[in-house]
């Protein structure tokens, strides 16, 4: 019977110190503390040289339904538990392939964030980083018939940068 206790009291001690680490993970890859409850987006103003109006507003709301959707963090205003901050930094769309007739066959546009990622359940994971992705296009296309389309590109693009950093410890 001296043995039964000893196993007893063991598996015991092995559950309350197994439930007294734990982190939480989801399907996204996702790994958050559990003392971590809201997160919150700042307006991301354009500070690029070429300012898109709906852009910055885009992108605000873009990261703000990533971390809704993918997460079970409730969006707060003001300061969470976990604050993303920020401003996009560069638009640009530039020459991609050159032909042999010296034309460009692509062109490419760039969009560039800068965000400040506070975490104050866990300081250690907080940032200041620079993102930037690009999409090409025909350079038979103008680039006002096909910026909707590439902003959404990038922008999923982006977003999903920021909740890896944020959240995937890869």
């Amino acid at each position: 019977m001296q043995i039964n206790k000893n196993i007893y009291l063991l598996i015991l001690l092995l559950g309350l110190f197994v439930q007294g680490c734990k982190v939480t993970y989801s399907f996204t890859g996702a790994s958050i503390s559990p003392e971590t409850k809201t997160f919150s987006v700042q307006y991301f103003p354009n500070r690029a040289n070429i300012v898109v109006p709906t852009l910055s507003q885009q992108l605000t709301d873009a990261l703000r339904q990533k971390f809704q959707s993918q997460t079970s963090l409730k969006l707060v205003q003001g300061m969470g538990d976990v604050d993303f901050d920020g401003q996009i930094t560069g638009y640009e769309t530039r020459p991609e392939a050159i032909q042999a007739n010296e034309t460009a066959a692509l062109n490419r546009l760039t969009i560039t964030i800068r965000v400040k990622y506070t975490n104050t359940v866990d300081p250690d994971k907080s940032f200041d980083k620079t993102f930037s992705r690009f999409e090409t296009y025909p350079s038979t296309e103008d680039i006002t018939s096909v910026q909707g389309d590439l902003i959404k590109k990038i922008l999923d693009q982006l977003t999903d940068d920021v909740f890896n950093a944020a959240f995937v410890n890869w």
